[in-house]
């Protein structure tokens, strides 16, 4: 986080830990007020990394597994960087800024992914650097959101993922309550007072929540190889593109899109519990005689209390089972309805 705008956080009342914002005060409340109005966060367990050069689109259409010419100065775009086996090695949310492009993924693979881009880079007039420290990214959702951006952007992007912008920074619109502000550290000081004026300050988590909720998987260190993009529903939120040309893992992706059943999905649940399940934790049914059945993608603590979470799993399990946490004697994962079609 740039060190500037942590120490303007802080004198907001923010908790900081690695940098991240923990909460401001009360998280439980602070939960609660995401699921029931208006709340202003720091994204800062995203980071940002910037390719730049005259080839840098023509690059990253070659890698990634959405097609990168459909991102322009008012269009944003979900995609995944792959292993050649199909894995997802990083999901993203990708937008311009004049001709580079910016992608957005969990701050704590941005090194490891700038160095794995960079080894694709050769003679390529491209260059890829971590501009984390010159972007903030502020989550704004709610009820109130649309008029509170309205007053300092003008009018703002109407479908999903489009982009507006200003001297201030540009708006992503990521829900229909939700958006994401992209904006450098002398700027974000003045758009937070504004906003914070009349939206509640929050910890990040609650936009890692929000995101759970939504159904958008975010690979992390635990999940990297774990998951092919559609084990993910990843083609359910547009972010492959089955007809453009080749990238690492394509072959792969493609075959699981047009060959046979798909054998896994992601689901949203719910964990009863008081200790925090982890991405990547094991999940078991009966029917699979003690090996997993899935996998934990991605996991909040929910307003309510316990844990909402993402979860990669066998069909098969989910149709005709009751599925339990790390254990077959774990908690059971209580299901909840995705705000998409859940394709099968």
């Amino acid at each position: 986080m740039n060190q500037d705008w942590q120490n303007f956080l802080i004198t907001q009342g923010a908790q900081i830990q690695d940098g991240v914002v923990s909460h401001f005060g009360d998280a439980a409340a602070e939960r609660l007020a995401t699921s029931v109005s208006t709340v202003l966060c720091d994204l800062g367990q995203f980071g940002t990394l910037r390719a730049s050069g005259e080839e840098a689109e023509t690059f990253l259409q070659n890698l990634l597994s959405n097609d990168i010419r459909e991102v322009g100065n008012t269009r944003a775009q979900l995609s995944s960087l792959n292993s050649p086996k199909g894995r997802m090695l990083a999901t993203m949310l990708i937008w311009r800024e004049g001709d580079d492009y910016l992608l957005q993924l969990p701050r704590v693979l941005c090194e490891p992914i700038r160095k794995k881009l960079s080894m694709y880079v050769l003679r390529a007039k491209v260059k890829i650097t971590d501009a984390s420290d010159e972007i903030v990214t502020l989550g704004l959702s709610g009820a109130d959101a649309h008029e509170i951006l309205r007053a300092r952007f003008g009018e703002l992007p109407q479908s999903p993922l489009s982009v507006v912008s200003n001297e201030s920074g540009s708006v992503i619109k990521v829900g229909d309550t939700r958006w994401q502000i992209n904006t450098t550290p002398q700027h974000a000081n003045m758009l937070w007072t504004e906003m914070g004026h009349k939206a509640r300050p929050v910890g990040s988590g609650c936009w890692d929540w929000l995101n759970i909720r939504s159904g958008i998987p975010v690979i992390l260190p635990q999940t990297q190889e774990q998951f092919v993009a559609q084990m993910a529903n990843l083609d359910l939120i547009n972010g492959v593109n089955f007809k453009k040309g080749c990238y690492p893992g394509q072959e792969i992706v493609a075959r699981t899109q047009y060959l046979g059943k798909l054998k896994r999905r992601m689901y949203l649940a719910h964990i009863d519990s008081s200790e925090a399940p982890q991405p990547g934790d094991e999940l078991f049914s009966a029917n699979m005689e003690g090996q997993a059945s899935g996998m934990l993608a991605n996991v909040a603590a929910a307003p309510s209390g316990g844990y909402d979470v993402l979860a990669v799993l066998q069909t098969s399990s989910r149709e005709t089972q009751p599925i339990h946490w790390k254990s077959p004697q774990g908690a059971a994962l209580q299901f909840l309805p995705l705000p998409y079609t859940l394709l099968l």
